[in-house]
């Protein structure tokens, strides 16, 4: 049954090079062009390209990688291609896919394909979006998928898991609430799969479902809480900023980056008006998360988080941590900070961070990355420094934290590399790497001094 017990999480690899959907070339068999264009707009609800597409790939064609502890599944080709791809699904063993997690064949899908939230979609809106799948042009590209180690790799022990995880069903709508609440409802609880990367997991990879929307990890990630908590959720934000967010990327208390950088510019920021409002509305009416007993940093971290502060994050957000609204994010009361797990601040120190574009916020900002320059106490420092500090409380980061991130990061398969492999580990300032402005064996220490670019010892 443990065997059986495996959630693939959402892929940790580099976004994908692909930032539009291709547009419906024809109709599939027994499909107008009226439901192909619907399943084009429900392939973005869904962020379907972002999966199922690796760097410089024909979009759709599959093979990006999904990284969870129990090994690796490569995302499957959606184009309709007859032997690599989905070419010979039909309505009905598509739906089923969706509905059920069995394939063509009969056999199990990994929740990697996360069948556990598609469950919910209408046969309508399935139906649709094999229509546009299929009107894609068919990309021959042979997908090892199945990388799990042994008995993960055995698709017929997922019963077990759905047996545990799994509640099958079409979204029935709550006639207690209102036709823009359902609606945001079926998106994020179906397409979006929201729950997919923002609800914790137990050590079975099921969904904890006591805590959903509270924050995940996943990988090298962990997705924020998204309740209404005032502190770590986005309780504070207000409707309008939310929507502001899933339309732009980015407001005056956030910006996003990493995998949700993908989810805005693919998914949310191509929805209608209607669609991003109702997920507003569903959102805000969750159940805020708990405030918990939160640990309290050390006097001597919080000074040398300072010193780091000042020297290398000030000239960005700002000496009082209020950031450039909608261009550098504020660290001040920001809720990204005070997540319980500071795993995707830490990566964003080390690996740096960018906004992808949208069309309404076409500026793309970015966040150098510090692995070369800082060392794992420097980096736990002032990630627990801008935790605790401008009305932000957190728990305190250690340097065994900031250690197995930047070790998990280094050795990531080549397909998700955060960074070049020349600035994977921390570099002495005496010999700059290439991601930093000094000339390579020159002592940076000497920048702005009549000694500058003078050779390193």
């Amino acid at each position: 049954m443990a065997a059986a017990s495996l959630l693939a999480l959402r892929a940790a690899g580099q976004p994908s090079g692909t930032a539009n959907q291709p547009p419906p070339t024809a109709s599939a068999a027994g499909a107008d062009l009226q439901q192909v264009v619907r399943g084009r707009y429900l392939a973005a609800a869904g962020d379907c390209v972002a999966c199922h597409t690796v760097p410089r790939a024909a979009p759709f064609s599959g093979g990006r990688p999904v990284e969870t502890p129990f090994g690796v599944v490569l995302s499957a080709n959606l184009t309709p291609d007859p032997v690599t791809g989905i070419g010979r699904y039909d309505n009905d063993t598509f739906y089923r896919a969706l509905h059920e997690g069995i394939d063509r064949k009969g056999d199990h899908l990994y929740p990697a394909f996360p069948y556990p939230y598609y469950t919910r979609v209408t046969r309508e809106d399935s139906d649709a979006l094999l229509a546009y799948l299929r009107s894609l042009p068919p990309v021959n590209h042979a997908v090892d998928r199945n990388q799990l180690h042994f008995p993960f790799n055995i698709r017929a022990l997922m019963a077990g898991w759905n047996l545990l995880f799994f509640d099958k069903g079409t979204y029935q709508p709550d006639k207690a609430q209102s036709a823009e609440w359902n609606r945001g409802a079926y998106l994020v609880e179906g397409l979006g799969h929201c729950q997919a990367c923002h609800t914790p997991r137990n050590r079975l990879g099921g969904p904890e479902k006591d805590e959903a929307f509270r924050g995940g990890r996943f990988a090298d990630w962990f997705a924020p809480d998204i309740t209404p908590n005032r502190r770590a959720g986005i309780g504070a934000w207000g409707r309008e900023a939310v929507i502001e967010f899933l339309r732009t990327g980015r407001n005056v208390h956030s910006g996003a980056a990493g995998e949700m950088s993908e989810v805005v510019s693919f998914s949310t920021s191509r929805m209608t008006d209607a669609d991003v409002n109702a997920v507003a509305t569903y959102l805000g009416s969750l159940r805020p998360s708990p405030v918990g007993i939160i640990p309290v940093a050390s006097n001597a971290q919080m000074a040398q988080g300072e010193a780091v502060w000042k020297d290398n994050c000030a000239a960005c957000h700002r000496e009082d941590a209020k950031g450039v609204p909608r261009a550098l994010p504020p660290i001040a009361a920001s809720a990204n900070l005070q997540q319980r797990d500071p795993t995707t601040v830490l990566h964003y120190i080390l690996a740096g961070a960018r906004h992808r574009p949208t069309d309404a916020a076409p500026t793309g900002f970015a966040m150098p990355p510090f692995a070369w320059k800082l060392d794992d106490a420097e980096i736990a420092a002032v990630a627990t420094y801008a935790r605790n500090s401008w009305d932000n409380q957190a728990s305190p980061v250690t340097t065994g934290q900031v250690a197995d991130l930047r070790n998990r990061m280094a050795n990531a398969p080549a397909a998700s590399q955060p960074w070049p492999p020349e600035v994977k580990p921390a570099h002495d300032l005496k010999r700059p790497g290439s991601a930093t402005w000094s000339t390579a064996d020159t002592d940076s220490r000497d920048n702005g001094t009549p000694r500058a670019g003078s050779p390193a010892q």
